[in-house]
């Protein structure tokens, strides 16, 4: 019997498919740890390293404060005491006007010996008169009798300006000449100082006739100087860094970016009040203006000008 001709062709077009083997995947360890985050390298020197460098910075702030401290606490004397009975004058320093050209000073007088009522502090046995080199109260006088009260005496600043802030300096004039009863004694001044912008210290005394005078030599004080440094440097510093910024987001067409617009809008003004807040309140046009602030004003007004005009073409140009 003859098999049928499809069989064959049947049987062979019936083939079993075997399933597809399933892709070898290799893991790489990179991707094993993927998951889990790199334990970052502990580098203990960096740690030591800021906290040396914070209490170093410390110890020398401490150190610079008690050198000022004891430098101000110092009293100045000037004039010889040929015996007992003589005029003390102490005079404290209060207050300069560098604007006002003035130098406003506290003076209590104390009479010793026979010019002092026995028993009785700050009492003159006699009329005191005190002559002094202010231009505005020119004479002090103290009654017999009546106790010493202290005066306000304003003395004149010579030969400094006060536009070369910080570095401005002058000198004043501190002189006394009393008599007692109509007669000339002898003087002794005791000089202190007490206003915290300034350093005062002894140029030139004289003694001639009774009269004692001491020139003082009068600039801005270490903390002053130091502030007035670090604001000019923190002017340029934000200046720069606005600069930059404005620049960079010029060159990458970055269009208006409002928070960058913001900073540096805050950074104009903050710039101001940095400027009213200098120690001494220094005038418009000093040299803090015109070594820092003037031109870190104009840096950050251009560099905000500057992302605004070019952010403003960028997004102008886009469709809607």
């Amino acid at each position: 019997m003859n098999r049928p001709m499809g069989a064959p062709l049947h049987r062979r077009a019936v083939r079993r498919t075997r399933p597809a083997a399933r892709p070898r995947v290799r893991v790489h360890a990179r991707a094993r740890g993927a998951g889990t985050a790199p334990r970052p390298k502990v580098r203990p020197w960096r740690a030591y390293a800021v906290v040396a460098a914070i209490v170093l910075s410390v110890v020398a702030g401490l150190l610079l404060y008690l050198d000022e401290r004891s430098s101000r606490g110092r009293v100045q004397v000037v004039g010889t005491v040929p015996g007992p009975d003589f005029l003390e004058v102490d005079v404290t320093l209060q207050r300069v006007d560098a604007a006002a050209q003035t130098l406003t000073a506290k003076v209590l007088v104390h009479p010793h010996g026979a010019l002092e009522q026995p028993d009785s502090l700050l009492v003159p046995a006699r009329d005191v008169v005190l002559e002094t080199t202010s231009l505005e109260q020119t004479v002090l006088r103290y009654p017999a009798g009546q106790q010493v009260a202290s005066g306000a005496v304003a003395f004149s600043l010579l030969d400094g300006r006060v536009t070369d802030y910080p570095f401005d300096h002058y000198h004043a004039l501190i002189g006394f000449q009393a008599t007692a009863g109509g007669q000339p004694v002898p003087v002794v001044i005791g000089v202190e100082e007490a206003d915290p912008f300034f350093v005062f210290k002894q140029a030139e005394q004289q003694s001639e006739g009774g009269a004692v005078v001491v020139t003082e030599r009068i600039s801005r004080s270490r903390s002053t100087f130091i502030l007035a440094w670090f604001m000019m440097a923190a002017m340029w510093a934000l200046a720069l860094s606005v600069l930059v910024a404005a620049w960079l987001i010029v060159r990458q067409r970055r269009g208006i970016v409002w928070p960058a617009l913001g900073w540096m809008a805050a950074t104009l003004f903050a710039l101001v009040g940095m400027r009213n807040a200098a120690p001494g309140s220094p005038p418009i046009g000093s040299l803090l203006d015109y070594a820092a602030f003037f031109w870190a004003e104009l840096l950050v007004a251009v560099g905000l000008t500057m992302v605004v005009v070019r952010g403003a073409r960028i997004e102008g140009g886009h469709k809607e």
